[in-house]
């Protein structure tokens, strides 16, 4: 649509921190006008994106930086995409209930804010967290985790994935213990599997961002910037809108996807 933008889209081999550094490193010797970065470990980068910062436009895009001087962050609002969760629960869960969360790490920045979303959204709710099980984002520990859960709280209400894996591999649990429609599941972003279990009615709904819009938003604001708007970042962060995926809407949703990805 710009016409004169040329992007260059880079993805780390084993999405390790020291593994992007190579790849800004790479890109700043190149002289790009502007980066948009996902950051893998915002707390032990900030040192380094502020010297990227100096040598060209950088936003971070998804995954923030907050402390560094980066110009913009465009990507979810976690903490509000958690109480969209919180209230699916309570829809799920009328009379209450236990639930236990499931996510890789539950000090990661994303897991953090939805964590305290679903908290905020079940204050004064007879749903109660029994805790947070953790996998390393091994799904198949995930997995392992969710089995776990079953046999150890059989009167278990509710399953809850933070992270894309979580969804499918609560499913695969829940399945494998022939506990469909018996045990609640919400979970976030849109796995093909989550997609298929929402259409199936195994699991109840999922928390979708909007990756499309967060490069589109990229690109297009850093465009503008370059050629001379200083007010396309507004104040520096741009939340883009999560939905709630359910069985009523996810087949539009699908359709939508498939679309966006010219399938």
């Amino acid at each position: 649509e710009l016409g004169d933008v040329e992007v260059d889209f880079r993805i780390t081999q084993d999405g390790s921190s020291a593994a992007q550094r190579q790849i800004l490193d790479d890109l700043v010797a190149k002289g790009e006008d502007g980066i948009a970065v996902s950051v893998d470990d915002p707390d032990n980068q900030t040192e380094y994106l502020n010297k990227v910062a100096t040598q060209t436009l950088l936003i971070c895009c998804d995954s923030d930086a907050p402390k560094s001087k980066r110009a913009c962050y465009i990507g979810t609002d976690n903490e509000a995409a958690g109480e969209q969760a919180g209230q699916m629960i309570k829809d799920c869960l009328p009379n209450g209930g236990d639930i236990m969360l499931f996510v890789g790490h539950s000090d990661a920045q994303n897991a953090v804010e939805r964590a305290g979303g679903i908290k905020k959204a079940l204050e004064g709710s007879n749903v109660h967290i029994i805790d947070i099980r953790t996998d390393d984002t091994d799904p198949v520990r995930a997995q392992k985790n969710a089995e776990d859960t079953l046999v150890k709280y059989p009167n278990i209400a509710c399953l809850v994935g933070l992270w894309n894996y979580n969804g499918p591999a609560i499913l695969n649990a829940v399945r494998g213990a022939g506990k469909i429609g018996k045990v609640k599941i919400v979970c976030f972003d849109d796995e093909a599997d989550t997609l298929a279990g929402i259409a199936s009615g195994a699991i109840y709904g999922t928390v979708v961002q909007n990756p499309f819009e967060f490069g589109k938003e990229s690109v297009t604001l850093m465009d503008k910037y370059l050629h001379g708007d200083k007010t396309a970042f507004g104040n520096g962060t741009i939340y883009i809108p999560t939905r709630e995926i359910k069985q009523d809407n996810v087949a539009a949703y699908q359709a939508e996807v498939k679309k966006i990805l010219g399938q």
